[in-house]
């Protein structure tokens, strides 16, 4: 995996790496976005550190990959399209303490999420990845076949209804078995943070199956997990991967901003 303008250290074999070697403050030249969106494809999420980013310089950085989608929480006043992640003493919740893809509810979720933290704790709050193309390839043959042609419902109320009970969120219907529209690799889209149920099955055969990939998914194997540091930067890819906030901090704060990507390629995907 050679790339003209950065370095990419792999995590583990499966997902995961720290890319150096480049400013994403300033403005990126061609050939560092073509490296970047490589660099993505090849190992699912990566990581930066010593990225002193703003709103601003957040947005710039994530329109290099297509246009900015807001959340189903608000946004910042002046920037609608970021939005503030933040933990202390006061809170009752942290956003994904459990393992999920983000806003999969929508219709169209986005293609990935970039984070930028500025503030930490001084131990935990690290984030945990896991591929769902590894997940994919571990299940058997007859699984494998049995998923393919299911479709799932996603709902937004199973996320964000503790935080607004009164809300409207939305619902959105995809595919257990997704296609990557870069890669071409076949990955799982379910997630315990959205999925209520597997359309074409009863709800006890839902129920069951869907426990049964939610543990799957938590497999270690899979996985990677990243310690922030302070102006520490993470890129997902949210149509391969799930991941969970460990919410191991408190009542220390953890504090940063997140902006999300449209997916341009989501009519291919199915």
């Amino acid at each position: 995996m050679a790339y003209r303008t950065i370095t990419a250290e792999q995590l583990t074999p499966r997902i995961g790496a720290i890319v150096s070697g480049i400013d994403l403050t300033a403005p990126l030249s061609a050939g560092q976005v073509a490296d970047l969106h490589q660099a993505i494809a090849d190992h699912q999420v990566i990581f930066f550190r010593n990225q002193p980013l703003d709103p601003v310089s957040l947005k710039r950085l994530g329109l290099h990959f297509g246009n900015l989608q807001a959340h189903a929480l608000k946004g910042l006043p002046d920037h609608p399209e970021v939005r503030k992640l933040h933990a202390d003493e006061t809170s009752k919740h942290v956003a994904g303490e459990e393992w999920h893809s983000d806003m999969t509810c929508a219709t169209k979720p986005p293609m990935g999420s970039i984070l930028y933290l500025h503030t930490l704790p001084t131990a935990g709050g690290d984030t945990a990845f896991s591929s769902m193309y590894a997940a994919y390839d571990a299940l058997s043959d007859r699984m494998k076949a049995y998923l393919e042609g299911l479709t799932a419902t996603h709902d937004g109320r199973l996320a964000f209804g503790r935080f607004d009970p009164t809300g409207s969120y939305p619902v959105a219907v995809h595919p257990v078995i997704r296609v990557h529209p870069v890669t071409g690799r076949k990955a799982l889209f379910v997630n315990k943070g959205f999925t209520s149920h597997i359309n074409e099955l009863p709800p006890a055969e839902s129920e069951a199956v869907l426990d049964f990939l939610y543990r799957h998914v938590e497999n270690a194997y899979f996985q990677c997990r990243f310690k922030w540091e302070q102006h520490s930067v993470a890129f997902w890819d949210n149509r391969c991967t799930q991941h969970l906030a460990i919410w191991d901090y408190f009542p220390q704060v953890r504090s940063g901003f997140r902006v999300q990507i449209e997916d341009p390629d989501l009519a291919a995907a199915a």
